[in-house]
C-alpha cells in the first residue's frame, strides 16, 4: 500500500508515537519552569495576582503531566516489540541512560508532585514552594538523559563493539557525547519558548473576548517578556548546533540544505525554497542565494558545504522532508522573534493589552512553539537515516522483522486509541485553559473545613464551577 513496506509502517508507527509525547514533556518544562517562578514572585511581592495564575497552571500542569507519562510508557515498550535488534545491539548505553532518567528524575518529580498539586493548604509556604522548585529541576534532569541517550545514536562515543554489541568503555564520553551539549539546550529553551507562545496565546484568547483582567494582562506580559529573549537566544543556539551536526553528520545538512553537488570553488549558495527530487538528483525550482550557504554554515565566503552527491546513494537522508522541516521549524522561529519584537514595540507605546491585530498574532502563534518542535524532531531524525546509530547500524538492521499486516492493525489501533484518548485529555485541558484564572478580590476567606467549600484533591476535579467559585480563598493561615 502506497509503497509502504512492514520497516516503513514500523518508522511511522514510533514517530507517530513520539510525535503525540513530545508535546506533553515540552509543555511540562516549560509550565513547571513557569509556576516555580509564580509561586517565587507571590512569596516575594504577595501580590495574589501571581498566586492565581499558579493556581490556574497548575491544574494545566496537573492534566499535562498525567498525558506525558502515559504516553511515555508506549515508547519504552516499542524499543522491545518493535525494534528489538536495536536493544540487543545497543541496550548496554541506552538502557542504564534510561534508567538514570527514572532513578534520578522521574522518582525525585514523583515524590514531590504530590506536595505540588495537593499540599497547597496542608504544608508551610517554603516547603511548597521547594516541592514546585524540585518538580521543575525533575523535568530539566529527565531531560538531561533522554536527550543523552537519543544525541550518543546521532553522534556516538565512548563505546567498543563486542561480539556485535555496543559494550560502553566511557560513560563521560558517552553521556557528553559531540552533539549532546547542543541539543539539550536547543530542547530545553524550546520547551521554554513553546510555553510561553501557549501561555500567550491563552491571555490573547481571554484579552480578546473583553476579559481584560490583572491576571489576564500578567500572563500576556510575561510571556511576551519570555518569548522576546528567548526566542532570539534559540536562533544562536540553532547556529551552534548546525555547525556541530557539518562536523558530524554531513549528510544531514546536505540534504536540510538540499545541495546536490559543488561547482569548481565556488562558494555555495543557500536554497530558500524548492523540491529536493531524490530520484533526479537535484532540487526543483531552487530559488538561490549566492554566497549565503557557505556564511551561514560555514561562516565564510569561500569554505564550501559537503554536497549529497558526495555521499553513495543508500547513505542518503530524505532530502524531500527534511529540506522543508527544517524550514518550518526556521520560519516559525523568525515568527516568534518579530511577536517579541512587535509586542515590546507595543508596551512601549501602552497597547499591548489592546492592540487586536497583536492579539490575533498571539493566539495564532499558541501552537507554533509545539509545530516548531515536532519539526526540529523530524529534522534531526530522518536526517540521521539510514542509520538508527550514526555509522554503526542501519534502521533496517533494528528492526524486529514483524510482518506488513502486524505492522498494518497494531499503527491503525495506535491512531484510533490515541486519538481517542489524548483527544479527550487534551480537550479538557483546553477547556481548562478557555476557563482562565479566577480571582475573588475582596472577597471573604475560607480555610476550608465542615461546611465551608475547599479545594479538591482531585486535578480532573479543578473545572468544577464551585470550586472556580472558591478559588481566589486560599493559602492563608498555616502557610
Amino acid at each position: 500500500m502506497f509503497g509502504l513496506e512492514a520497516l516503513d509502517l514500523a518508522r511511522i508507527q514510533f514517530a507517530f508515537t513520539i510525535s503525540f509525547h513530545i508535546l506533553f514533556p515540552a509543555i511540562t518544562i516549560g509550565l513547571a519552569s513557569y509556576l516555580a517562578v509564580l509561586e517565587g514572585l507571590w512569596l516575594k511581592t504577595r501580590d495574589d495576582t501571581y498566586r492565581d495564575l499558579y493556581h490556574f497552571w497548575s491544574k494545566i500542569f496537573a492534566v499535562n503531566f498525567g498525558m506525558g507519562v502515559v504516553s511515555g510508557l508506549v515508547m519504552a515498550y516499542q524499543f522491545g516489540t518493535n525494534w528489538s535488534r536495536f536493544s540487543d545491539f545497543a541496550g548496554s548505553v541506552t538502557g542504564p541512560l534510561l534508567t538514570y532518567e527514572v532513578l534520578t528524575a522521574f522518582f525525585l518529580e514523583a515524590g514531590f508532585l504530590g506536595v505540588m498539586l495537593f499540599g497547597w493548604n496542608k504544608v508551610g509556604r517554603k516547603l511548597h514552594f521547594f516541592s514546585t522548585v524540585m518538580v521543575a529541576i525533575g523535568t530539566l534532569i529527565s531531560t538531561f538523559w533522554i536527550l543523552s541517550s537519543n544525541s550518543w545514536m546521532q553522534t556516538p562515543q565512548g563505546y567498543e563493539i563486542v561480539n556485535g554489541q555496543v559494550i560502553p568503555v566511557d560513560w563521560l564520553a558517552v553521556i557528553f557525547n559531540p552533539s549532546f551539549p547542543y541539543r539539550l539546550a536547543h530542547m530545553a529553551v524550546a520547551a521554554f519558548v513553546a510555553t510561553a507562545f501557549f501561555v500567550g496565546s491563552s491571555a490573547a484568547w481571554h484579552l480578546l473576548r473583553g476579559r481584560d483582567k490583572p491576571a489576564i494582562r500578567r500572563m500576556l506580559s510575561m510571556a511576551m517578556w519570555m518569548a522576546l529573549i528567548v526566542a532570539p537566544v534559540q536562533a544562536v543556539i540553532g547556529d551552534f548546533h548546525g555547525l556541530n551536526t557539518l562536523k558530524h553528520q554531513p549528510a544531514k545538512i546536505a540534504a536540510i540544505e538540499g545541495h546536490w553537488e559543488n561547482v569548481g570553488n565556488e562558494p555555495t549558495p543557500l536554497i530558500l525554497f524548492g523540491w529536493p527530487d531524490m530520484k533526479a538528483e537535484k532540487t526543483r525550482f531552487a530559488v538561490e542565494i549566492p554566497y549565503l550557504g557557505s556564511l551561514i554554515l560555514t561562516h565564510s565566503l569561500d569554505k564550501q558545504v559537503p554536497a549529497l552527491k558526495e555521499f553513495p546513494p543508500e547513505d542518503r537522508p530524505n532530502s524531500t522532508i527534511v529540506f522543508w522541516s527544517f524550514r518550518i521549524m526556521v520560519g516559525l522561529g523568525m515568527l516568534m522573534i518579530f511577536t517579541g519584537l512587535w509586542s515590546l514595540w507595543l508596551r512601549k507605546r501602552d497597547t499591548l493589552y489592546t492592540s487586536r491585530p497583536f492579539l490575533y498574532l498571539a493566539l495564532w502563534m499558541g501552537p507554533s512553539g509545539l509545530i516548531a518542535i515536532l519539526a526540529g524532531w523530524f529534522t534531526t531524525e530522518i536526517g540521521r537515516q539510514p542509520w538508527v546509530v550514526y555509522g554503526l547500524m542501519r534502521t533496517a538492521d533494528a528492526s524486529s522483522g514483524h510482518s506488513f499486516v502486524q505492522m498494518s492493525i497494531t499503527l491503525a489501533l495506535f491512531v484510533v486509541v490515541y486519538f481517542s484518548l489524548f483527544g479527550v485529555g487534551i480537550g479538557y485541558m483546553m477547556r481548562l485553559v478557555r476557563k482562565g484564572p479566577v480571582t475573588n478580590e475582596g472577597a471573604e476567606t475560607s480555610h476550608g473545613g465542615p461546611g465551608q467549600k475547599r479545594t479538591p484533591a482531585r486535578p480532573l476535579s479543578a473545572a468544577d464551577d464551585d470550586h472556580d467559585a472558591d478559588h481566589g480563598t486560599r493559602l492563608n493561615k498555616g502557610n
